[in-house]
């Protein structure tokens, strides 16, 4: 009898520890927020459900997703992220330029010709480069690369197939000052505005058009509001999650590990997704009304490298970086 009633009660002391054990587990688990500009279905989307997925499978942790700049337009949340009241965001990079202004590399016109350049560069050494600059100059660390594809150019008047065809249109573009003086090199003044007044901009025809991917504009419905498409290429739309660094670094070794992991997972994802939604959404625009039309880029190529590259080499940190992207994708560098 004694030796049951020790047993039991070491049983006891077992469960007890055990429930005891998984109610501090459970007292320290944390729900992250994670803001999004975009949608489901966008490029945003598919990065940060991956991501969230990866994560709870690795900690005790869980996130929300805040869809359609329900927590703010992208910039604001990159400050709020800055600040520590904001744990993630995935914003289009060139809403990071801002507080970063080196990562502004990516955001040069056709500094990135393809879709497996804009991942060689990311997650390579000139990515990890970039990760460290936004931890110095804005106290965000990019957790994942994003990939929503080339920015197309789209419009309600007519079709563009040349510069000249652009002209005396009225264009939005992000609040980005190397993508504001790309548009001024072709000869036009555009309008900055934030992502989430555009569809309402363009709906009442206070700006003719627009540029983002195709993946983003069919999963937007930007054809309910836009007619044409122009098959431009200057600017890959890169789109990381990024997160407060200071709530990054109060995380225990094991949950920053598994943020480090599952961001990786999410980057091999998001390029997978991009490559096979992109094509699939340009066939949905052309279906439900949307022409599309090839573009001879060479002039457009010629005015926006001559005129916009040289005013930000100081600002992406010197000409010398410039030529070390370009030589890692074996293309010559700027004299």
């Amino acid at each position: 009898m004694k030796i049951e009633t020790k047993k039991l009660k070491k049983s006891y002391f077992l469960i007890g520890s055990i429930l005891a054990c998984t109610m501090s587990i459970n007292a320290s688990a944390t729900q992250f927020k994670i803001a999004l500009g975009g949608n489901e279905g966008s490029g945003q989307y598919a990065t940060a459900t991956k991501f969230v997925q990866e994560l709870e499978s690795r900690t005790n942790d869980t996130a929300k997703l805040f869809l359609n700049s329900q927590l703010g337009t992208e910039q604001n949340t990159v400050n709020d992220a800055a600040i520590g009241v904001l744990d993630f965001s995935v914003v289009a990079i060139n809403n990071i330029t801002p507080f970063s202004p080196s990562v502004g590399i990516l955001t040069l016109p056709y500094i990135l010709k393809t879709s497996d350049e804009a991942a060689k560069i990311t997650q390579g050494k000139i990515g990890d480069r970039l990760v460290k600059n936004t931890i110095r100059d804005a106290g965000v660390r990019i957790v994942a690369w994003g990939y929503s594809g080339f920015r197309v150019l789209s419009n309600s008047k007519r079709p563009i197939k040349t510069l000249e065809d652009l002209q005396g249109l009225v264009i939005r573009v992000p609040k980005n000052e190397i993508m504001i003086d790309t548009y001024r090199a072709w000869g036009i003044n555009p309008t900055p505005m934030g992502w989430s007044s555009l569809f309402t901009a363009l709906q009442q025809k206070v700006v003719d058009g627009q540029d983002l991917s195709l993946i983003d504009m069919k999963t937007s419905k930007f054809n309910e509001v836009q007619k044409y498409l122009s098959d431009i290429h200057y600017n890959f739309l890169i789109e990381p999650m990024i997160m407060s660094e200071s709530v990054f670094q109060a995380q225990t070794p094991a949950v920053k590990k598994a943020i480090i992991e599952s961001g990786k997972i999410a980057t091999k994802y998001s390029f997978k997704y991009m490559k096979e939604q992109e094509a699939s959404a340009k066939d949905w625009l052309i279906k439900n009304g949307m022409e599309f039309d090839e573009v001879d880029e060479g002039p457009w190529i010629q005015k926006a490298k001559a005129n916009v590259w040289p005013k930000y080499y100081d600002s992406v940190d010197g000409k010398d970086k410039v030529n070390d992207l370009l030589r890692s994708l074996g293309r010559p560098e700027v004299k």
